[in-house]
C-alpha cells in the first residue's frame, strides 16, 4: 500500500505534467483535503528532550522516578505518556541480577514466655514524596509484641546497628536471641550471615565486642 505521502507527491507530478488536479485526485483516488493535508508538529518533542536528558543525567533513573522529577520541575504531564515516550526512546534500565544469598542452617523458632527474651529485628523501607529511600530499623519483643525500637534513617550501617542495640541493651537489657534475615547491613561481617545472636540477658557490654568474643 501506498502511504499518503508518496500519493500526494504522484498527483503534483501529474499536476505538473498538465494534468487537472481533479482529473489527477481522481485517478490516484485521493480527496482534496488529503492533498492539502499538513502534519501538525509533534507536542511531545520537546517533552521527549527533557526525559532523554533527564535519562542522561540519571543512568539509574526509571520511567517513575523521571515522572517524579518532571513534576518536581512544575511539568504537567501523565504518567502514562512519560512512560510510552521512555520506551519509545529506548532508555529503559537493565535490571540488575540479585546476589544469591548462602543458604543457612534452620534452626526452630523458640516461643519466648516472658518479655525480653526473644526479639526479631528487620528493615522496612519507605520511600518520600521526593523519590528518597527512607531505612526503618524495627525491633519487636515477640513476647509482647512490643516495638522495641523504631529507627528511620537514610543510611544504617554495621556500626549504627551496633550503637543502637547498645543503646538498648543499656535501657532495658539485651535478650536471650535476636532474630533477623537476611536483610542485615554487610558490617561487620562477622554477623552478616548469622539467622540468630546469642546473648546474656543484661549484659551491657558492646555488642560488637560480644558477638567477636562468641566468634558471631
Amino acid at each position: 500500500m501506498v502511504s499518503a505521502p508518496a500519493r500526494r507527491g504522484v498527483v503534483r507530478f501529474m499536476v505538473s505534467r498538465g494534468l487537472s488536479e481533479r482529473r489527477a485526485l481522481r485517478v490516484i483516488r485521493m480527496s482534496a483535503s488529503a492533498l492539502r493535508y499538513q502534519s501538525a508538529p509533534d507536542r511531545n518533542e520537546a517533552l521527549c528532550e527533557r526525559i532523554v536528558a533527564l535519562a542522561h543525567r540519571h543512568p539509574r533513573y526509571g520511567a517513575g522516578m523521571i515522572y517524579l522529577k518532571l513534576r518536581q520541575a512544575g511539568e504537567q504531564v501523565n504518567h502514562k505518556r512519560v512512560e510510552r515516550l521512555y520506551a519509545a526512546a529506548r532508555l529503559q534500565v537493565k535490571r540488575r541480577k540479585r546476589k544469591k544469598v548462602p543458604t543457612s542452617e534452620r534452626m526452630p523458632l523458640g516461643r519466648p514466655g516472658a518479655a525480653n527474651q526473644i526479639w526479631s529485628m528487620d528493615f522496612v523501607f519507605y520511600r518520600t514524596a521526593y523519590g528518597r529511600v527512607i531505612k526503618n530499623l524495627t525491633v519487636v519483643d515477640d513476647g509482647t509484641h512490643e516495638a522495641v525500637a523504631i529507627v528511620p534513617e537514610r543510611p544504617i550501617g554495621g556500626l549504627f546497628l551496633t550503637r543502637i542495640l547498645d543503646h538498648l541493651a543499656l535501657q532495658r537489657g539485651l535478650p536471650s536471641a535476636i532474630r533477623t534475615d537476611n536483610g542485615l547491613p554487610k558490617e561487620p561481617a562477622q554477623y552478616a550471615h548469622k539467622i540468630s545472636l546469642r546473648a546474656q540477658h543484661g549484659n551491657t557490654c558492646s555488642l560488637l565486642r560480644l558477638m567477636r568474643r562468641n566468634h558471631i
